[in-house]
């Protein structure tokens, strides 16, 4: 499944040294990401960024966020 709408977050997790993070959508839903979803190419975020993002289907059958751009 590719890419699904765009979604409204903050980033609530950020490990730089595994480059793992979660975004919480403004639903509270929250979604994994690795940094090379980052759009800007920095492979870093800082945690309480606000960012837009997609979701796409991920490891294990999860949803992951995908594309994060700060907003």
């Amino acid at each position: 499944m590719g890419v699904t709408g765009t979604h409204r977050g903050r980033v609530t997790e950020f490990d730089a040294g595994r480059g793992w993070g979660v975004v919480t959508a403004d639903d509270g839903t929250e979604y994994g990401f690795h940094c090379v979803a980052i759009a800007d190419g920095t492979r870093r975020v800082p945690v309480g960024a606000v960012v837009r993002f997609g979701i796409r289907a991920g490891h294990r059958g999860r949803w992951e966020a995908v594309d994060l751009v700060a907003d």
